[in-house]
């Protein structure tokens, strides 16, 4: 039976990125020595290191002044980091779920960070709006995709403030206006690779500005004038990230994913409101694209529990909702073809035909 990965991280990723890896980590360029074993300063592998980055810079149209490195410690360290190089006096963040709330706590760690606003008050179903930002602040922090709650920033805010962006989950998915941001960063096992490696973006000519010694490892700079090796990169994550980007740019780049996102949304939003069964968990007009959140509606709560067996034999993975929202989820990352989207269609419609 196949199977159709919903999975919300790590997750699906396109079968050549994963075919190609695997080659490599057999035998790297005819090496006969393994991806997994080989010195991160073998002369191989810093073409590898910079074809990402140049395919960073050109899918996302990067102007000149950015520099882009990989890292370890996932987004959760970055909600440190940034804050340890970007907040001067005063910080602005956006909460709109889980990740947004741990960023903000770490910052209050370093200096003083405000809640702009928050959508606390309906379990993150929605994207705050009305807010102004405080001129007097570094930057506006925003979490652009929310992995757990389901909602999604699909614009860069217009505000008179630089931006950082936590794009964890949604990077590749749309253009970005990156001359707004002072930080683009993210964990790559939701939409770029597999677990272990993280992107940051930084704007060259931000950083040395932070009135805190800020440890080695820490320091932005460290990792910018060592391109990424300063320590022992994550050799085989940054490689399938390097797939995953000429997988994005062979099938037309960052603006085709954008419109495979409205297509695989629209198709299964379309089913969410029309099937009796169910009902979406967030506010329309905040819906994500990269994670589908919905429920049973309340007169078919007990068939919750049917629904996931049925659809598990179905060969549908990973679909069961975060526990801070129950129900379900079906994550449509850049990798997520039609196909699944459309099986997992016909499954709801089988289940409520025979409901």
């Amino acid at each position: 039976m196949k199977k159709y990965n919903f999975n919300a991280g790590p997750s699906i990723l396109p079968r050549e990125v994963i075919e190609n890896t695997a080659k490599q980590i057999l035998d790297f360029n005819g090496s006969g020595l393994s991806l997994m074993e080989i010195s991160h300063r073998a002369k191989d592998f810093q073409p590898v290191l910079d074809e990402a980055v140049a395919l960073f810079k050109e899918l996302l149209s990067i102007p000149e002044g950015y520099s882009v490195i990989f890292l370890g410690g996932g987004a959760s360290l970055q909600f440190y980091q940034v804050p340890c190089n970007f907040l001067i006096k005063k910080a602005a963040y956006i909460n709109t779920g889980t990740w947004a709330n741990k960023a903000l706590k770490e910052a209050k760690r370093v200096g003083e960070a405000l809640e702009l606003a928050s959508s606390a008050d309906a379990n993150f179903s929605y994207i705050p709006k009305g807010w102004t930002v405080p001129t007097d602040v570094d930057y506006l922090h925003i979490t652009t995709n929310n992995t757990i709650y389901g909602t999604e920033l699909r614009k860069d805010p217009e505000v008179s403030v630089r931006l950082i962006g936590d794009m964890s989950s949604d990077i590749f998915s749309r253009p970005v206006d990156v001359a707004k941001y002072d930080c683009i960063y993210g964990g790559a096992q939701k939409n770029l690779a597999m677990a272990g490696v993280t992107f940051v973006i930084v704007k060259d000519d931000k950083l040395g500005r932070a009135p805190r010694e800020i440890p080695t490892m820490l320091d932005y700079r460290t990792h910018v004038e060592k391109g990424s090796m300063f320590n022992t990169p994550p050799v085989v994550p940054i490689y399938s990230a390097l797939e995953t980007l000429r997988w994005i740019k062979r099938n037309g780049g960052v603006e085709a994913m954008n419109k495979l996102a409205d297509e695989r949304a629209d198709l299964l939003y379309g089913e969410i409101d029309r099937n009796k069964l169910f009902r979406g968990t967030v506010k329309e007009e905040d819906r994500s694209r990269m994670n589908i959140c919905f429920v049973m509606n309340d007169e078919y709560k007990e068939l919750e529990k049917p629904f996931f067996d049925f659809a598990t034999e179905r060969g549908m993975v990973g679909i069961k909702g975060h526990r801070s929202v129950g129900g379900f989820r079906a994550s449509c990352y850049n990798a997520q073809p039609i196909e699944g989207v459309r099986e997992l269609i016909k499954t709801m419609k089988d289940f409520e035909a025979a409901h």
